[in-house]
């Protein structure tokens, strides 16, 4: 380390922290624009990531066509109200009140894959655990996150879709899997408390924080 150099352990502990409880699934957005700077920033720390033998498979698709978006919503809103339609009829109402959602405003769209055959970590740490690459994708989506709540943004991870309708719709390579659809953009409030328990969805899981040692 350099002389006068902070330590990595002590630089920014307290700050990292309050990124960690900014940080959100975001549902409502605002409409305001969010600058290609901001953006190219985001994809630049995902870089950051860890992943499996290096491999460094993730692949973001920026979505931006009104057609393409309009497609993806559609899919969306099919895949929503088979999902609803698993609960009770009093679940069904708080389903739907949930509003899930941020495919109306977010300014910024990306649906991220996982290269399959990304040509790099020569298969390092993946004979086993093959699925290390999935994961090493989730691990750079985690990290342009927390980038995003770092610089007041907000990110809501749209799960419920039909993955062959995003395909369709984006024509990645063949050896591309969808990880994750991502909306961007500022949020319309912020919380220090998810959303869903805020809406009395859930509780915290007690056993959450629960470590065994063997």
């Amino acid at each position: 380390m350099e002389a006068g150099a902070a330590s990595p352990a002590i630089l920014g502990r307290m700050e990292f922290g309050e990124v960690l409880k900014w940080r959100r699934d975001v549902r409502h957005f605002s409409t305001e624009s969010v600058s290609e700077e901001l953006v190219a920033e985001l994809i630049t720390a995902a870089q950051y990531a860890p992943s499996v033998g290096f491999s460094q498979p993730w692949r973001f698709v920026r979505v931006d066509s009104a057609e393409a978006r309009g497609k993806i919503r559609a899919s969306f809103e099919a895949a929503n109200l088979a999902a609803g339609q698993c609960y009770d009829a009093a679940g069904q109402s708080e389903y739907f009140r949930l509003k899930l959602a941020g495919l109306d405003r977010a300014p910024v769209q990306l649906a991220v894959f996982c290269d399959e055959d990304t040509g790099f970590g020569r298969g390092l740490g993946r004979q086993t655990m093959p699925e290390c690459m999935e994961y090493s994708v989730v691990m750079a989506i985690y990290t342009l996150w927390l980038a995003a709540a770092s610089l007041g943004l907000g990110v809501g991870w749209v799960s419920i879709l039909n993955v062959e309708d995003v395909r369709q719709e984006l024509d990645p390579p063949p050896s591309w899997r969808l990880i994750a659809y991502l909306c961007v953009g500022h949020p319309e409030q912020s919380s220090l408390e998810p959303e869903l328990l805020r809406e009395g969805w859930e509780t915290r899981d007690p056993r959450a924080s629960h470590v065994l040692v063997r």
